[in-house]
């Protein structure tokens, strides 16, 4: 063996020590790393471990409550406001039912100002004549009306007491409890003098409001397509058109099977001699401006009034011609007049206006459901409109 021969072997030795150093040194430092990437990783690995079914719910309760946030504040910023958007409410309602007026008119070449004054002022006769005439007719009315209700409301006392397990001191402290309800929450004269102004300043607001979007509605919607570039122009011209034509369907529907269901029961109350039929022809046309529950409590008003009046035998009578009433107009002529336009299924309404009347009152009742219709018909169009072939995928 020669000298050369140890350090020739000892070379190797000490490549394989800083080889080994060099691999414990980088498996040490990818050993870090992967741990400092697991560890900055790690809440999406949790969330990618939890079953889709959980995930899911997790996101559609979180886009949930930011909507139902959303209304919310909504609905408070309208009750604070509240004469302000009981106008605009109103502007619009009356703006969808006049504009067949005023398209008539513009056929007949009058000008935009003009035409938007004469549909004002038809209204307004309309308004004040028909007003005049309810009220010379039935003012005199209304304290009988009361007198009846409550006449009712003690025969149907009698009949729980007497065919039900509940006893008399019971009802009393219900109707007890209503009436103190009731009288509990009559204005003052203070606060009765306020609200007279704000309802006088917002009918002003809405007439004022309602001779400039029937005078220049269709050029602020223009205006405000021609500030949207793209597809979204079109989205929200077709939503905004699908809408517009929701809320004057509704409108006028409305109206109209309103007027229907009152002209019916009022004639079946004349035909069974029950008294004040004008009055409770009245309170049925109201009362169909607030879809299933107007029309409920009116025909229960009238059946009331029948009992007090006439007896059980007439107010039996009495409720089958509401009950037939009632079902021609939500089978026949509700989907005849309404088309397909302002389809909701009865429960999204009884909740709709339930909502609105817990908000804003018998205002949210009466707006509640237009407002349902034309979300709907808008959120529909949009969706139509997304899953067509021509729109272009998302990468």
């Amino acid at each position: 063996m020669t000298a050369d021969e140890p350090g020739a072997d000892a070379a190797p030795t000490t490549d394989a020590a800083s080889t080994t150093g060099a691999a414990s040194t980088t498996g040490a430092a990818s050993t870090t790393g992967t741990a400092a990437t697991t560890g900055g990783t790690g809440p999406r690995q949790a969330w990618a471990t939890l079953p889709w079914l959980v995930r899911t719910a997790v996101l559609w309760s979180a886009c949930l409550v930011v909507i139902i946030a959303g209304l919310y504040l909504l609905g408070r910023i309208a009750v604070l406001l509240a004469p302000l958007a009981i106008a605009l409410a109103a502007t619009i309602f009356l703006t969808a039912l006049l504009d067949p007026v005023l398209l008539r008119l513009r056929r007949l070449r009058l000008p935009a100002a003009p035409a938007a004054l004469l549909t004002v002022l038809l209204l307004l006769g309309i308004l004040v004549g028909v007003g005049a005439l309810v009220w010379n007719l039935t003012a005199s009315q209304f304290d009988q009306l009361s007198q009846e209700l409550t006449q009712g409301l003690d025969r149907s006392r009698d009949f729980v007491t007497s065919t039900l397990p509940v006893s008399d001191a019971q009802l009393d402290k219900l109707i007890d409890q209503a009436r103190e309800g009731l009288s509990g929450s009559s204005p003052d004269p203070v606060s009765g003098a306020r609200t007279a102004t704000e309802v006088l300043g917002s009918a002003l607001l809405a007439l004022v409001l309602l001779f400039f979007l029937l005078k220049d509605g269709r050029s602020m919607w223009h205006w405000v397509l021609s500030r949207m570039t793209g597809p979204n122009r079109s989205v929200v011209a077709e939503a905004g058109r699908g809408g517009w034509q929701t809320l004057g369907a509704y409108s006028r529907g409305t109206m109209l099977i309103a007027a229907i269901d009152a002209i019916g029961i009022g004639l079946a109350l004349v035909l069974l001699g029950v008294p004040l039929a004008l009055p409770l022809a009245l309170i049925t046309f109201l009362g169909g401006f607030v879809p299933i529950i107007g029309a409920t409590v009116a025909g229960a008003v009238a059946v009331l009034v029948a009992l007090a009046a006439n007896g059980p035998t007439t107010a039996l009578l009495t409720l089958a011609a509401v009950v037939a009433v009632q079902q021609i107009e939500g089978n026949l002529l509700e989907p005849l007049v309404m088309k397909r336009q302002v389809r909701l299924h009865p429960a999204v309404i009884l909740v709709a206006v339930t909502a609105g009347t817990l908000i804003a009152g018998i205002a949210g009742a009466f707006v509640s459901v237009p407002i349902t219709a034309v979300l709907w018909r808008v959120i529909d169009t949009v969706l139509r409109h997304r899953s067509t072939p021509d729109t272009p995928a998302l990468s």
